[in-house]
């Protein structure tokens, strides 16, 4: 399987590329270009769960990390976290009553609603470790070369 290719910006700031100016000319003109507007919440969404989805969505739209195609996961990870949050009080409450059968069904439930939660907010750049392979590195300034400062360029 062949390995997806980077942006070519990213290349050049990592300064890792062979390619010559027209070459990457060509890569810019080839590479995707979505736009980062028009983000709106899923009708399914309720209400109160729409304004969520803003709140996160403009934090997102903020680091251009997130586009019009997102949508329908940031709101399965909105669902699934509520689903997790309601499932940990109901486990909690029987866990106060010691009711033994129903803490493990509803343990199970919500270890299940946690993996899916835990699994859209890596897709959506939401964890400290998704969010460190997002971070596109930062350019540090040439290292001042003593040879051309003590001799010149050699032009002229």
């Amino acid at each position: 399987m062949a390995r997806p290719r980077k942006p070519v910006d990213l290349m050049l700031l990592e300064g890792k590329t062979h390619l010559t100016k027209a070459e990457i000319e060509q890569r810019r003109k080839e590479e995707l270009k979505v736009p980062f507007t028009d983000v709106s919440p899923p009708d399914y969404l309720p209400e109160k769960l729409k304004i969520e989805f803003m709140e996160i969505a403009e934090k997102l739209l903020t680091l251009k990390i997130m586009t019009e195609l997102d949508e329908d996961t940031l709101a399965r990870y909105i669902l699934s976290k509520q689903q997790y949050l309601q499932f940990t009080s109901l486990l909690n409450k029987a866990m106060r009553e010691n009711r033994l059968s129903e803490m493990e069904r509803l343990s199970r439930l919500q270890d299940k609603a946690h993996n899916q939660c835990r699994s859209g907010a890596t897709d959506l750049g939401l964890t400290v470790t998704s969010r460190l392979r997002l971070v596109i590195p930062e350019t540090e300034p040439p290292k001042e070369n003593k040879f051309l400062r003590k001799f010149g360029d050699g032009a002229g």
